[in-house]
């Protein structure tokens, strides 16, 4: 397994941007599919995007299609998100997540999370 730390998040205004990153431990990162979710309060976590191991496939939840975009740098062991167009319904705890298919439907290492906030 790796360990994820999730950075980057913080506090917005609707119509800005932020870049989330996911710095992992471990010599296997590039083995992994990666993925981000997210968990508003009183809300079931939901998944964002997902890449797979070499970054040539990425998708999108509905939801984040054409603001946000997933990508990696498997020499720096890192995963980002980067969100623009930030809407307030963005609000949530943003989680990493590193699993062995690149639809992220399992998932076998979760980061801390990262509380992204946006303000109308």
């Amino acid at each position: 397994q790796v360990q994820l730390v999730e950075s980057g998040g913080g506090l917005v205004q609707a119509g800005g941007s932020l870049k989330l990153s996911c710095a992992a431990s471990g010599r296997t990162f590039s083995s992994y599919h990666m993925g981000w979710f997210r968990q508003a309060p009183g809300k079931e976590r939901e998944f964002v995007a997902a890449i797979s191991w070499g970054g040539g496939s990425t998708i999108y939840a509905d939801s984040v299609k054409g603001r946000f975009t997933i990508s990696r740098d498997n020499a720096k062991n890192t995963v980002y998100l980067q969100m623009t167009s930030l809407k307030p319904e963005d609000t949530a705890v943003y989680y990493c997540a590193a699993g062995p298919d690149p639809t992220i439907l399992v998932v076998t290492s979760w980061g801390q999370g990262t509380q992204v906030t946006v303000s109308s």
